[in-house]
């Protein structure tokens, strides 16, 4: 396991205004009055012949709920991959909250909290095993790590699992545990790669609960997903990624313009086939 909002900005030259940082909550660390939550300035990836990532250019700003959506194979998992300092980029830079993730890769951390897809974990441990584990290694006492895992266990409807191996979890429970693990260092910037996927409704609701929370206490949320709906009612900011571009950013009402996010992502994206399908498919 690693463990370590405003109008977007336009691509490229990065001269617009961000937003100042809201006062920090309990738990977070205090940050540049003046920094972008995430600032992306040219980053680019390239598994041999194929760029995944292309010269991406992007601001995320403080105190948003940020949906980052595409279609399969766009660059959004390895553009998270590399702003979240797993993933070291071909070139480019990023930063957060002023920060430069490649150049003080361990403050960055502090400061970042990641959930990413198909996450692999620590699983012979038990989930408050793990939950603490995760919370020691990012230097916080035993004392304030016991109380908060004990609150995450409880808030993720995790406490009569708690002390079940994680290799027995259900596919939701290992992704509950996994965001236990993001959040127990209170970071300033939640990332979150396809965080819903497997979860059940009400988990769902109260997983949404506790990020808007994060959000309205001057944290910065993340979130990647394929459910355009989601995206649509609960982030403020989306940002459409394509063939490792983006191909727009904004509010989400600026983004959809006067459409459903759905439609116009498929406007953006392209390749919807038209018609019934293949006549064999057909019933008589």
């Amino acid at each position: 396991m690693t463990q370590p909002g405003a109008a977007a900005a336009p691509q490229g030259d990065g001269s617009a205004p961000v937003q100042p940082v809201a006062v920090p909550g309990p738990g977070y660390p205090r940050t540049s009055s003046t920094a972008a939550a995430l600032s992306i300035r040219g980053l680019t990836k390239r598994f041999g012949d194929k760029v995944a990532v292309d010269g991406i250019d992007l601001d995320i700003p403080v105190g948003s709920f940020y949906g980052l959506v595409g279609p399969n194979g766009a660059g959004k998992t390895t553009t998270l991959s590399m702003a979240t300092g797993l993933m070291r980029p071909d070139s480019g830079t990023v930063r957060v909250l002023d920060v430069d993730v490649w150049r003080d890769l361990l403050a960055a951390k502090r400061l970042i909290g990641v959930l990413g897809d198909g996450v692999r974990l620590f699983d012979r441990l038990t989930g408050r095993q793990l939950v603490t584990y995760a919370g020691l290694l990012t230097g916080m006492d035993r004392e304030t790590v016991q109380q908060r895992v004990d609150d995450l266990l409880r808030l993720l409807d995790l406490v009569e699992s708690a002390d079940k191996l994680v290799v027995d979890y259900s596919a939701g429970m290992t992704k509950k545990v996994a965001l236990a693990c993001a959040l127990v260092h209170a970071p300033r910037l939640l990332v979150l790669d396809e965080p819903f996927e497997s979860v059940d409704p009400v988990s769902a609701a109260n997983i949404r609960d506790i990020l808007a929370g994060c959000v309205r206490n001057g944290g910065t949320v993340i979130v990647s997903s394929h459910s355009m709906d989601l995206v649509q009612r609960m982030c403020d900011h989306v940002a459409v990624i394509a063939a490792g571009r983006v191909l727009v950013a904004g509010t989400v009402d600026e983004v959809r313009a006067g459409e459903s996010l759905e439609d116009r992502f498929v406007e953006l994206v392209g390749g919807r086939h038209g018609g019934d399908g293949p006549e064999w498919l057909r019933t008589s």
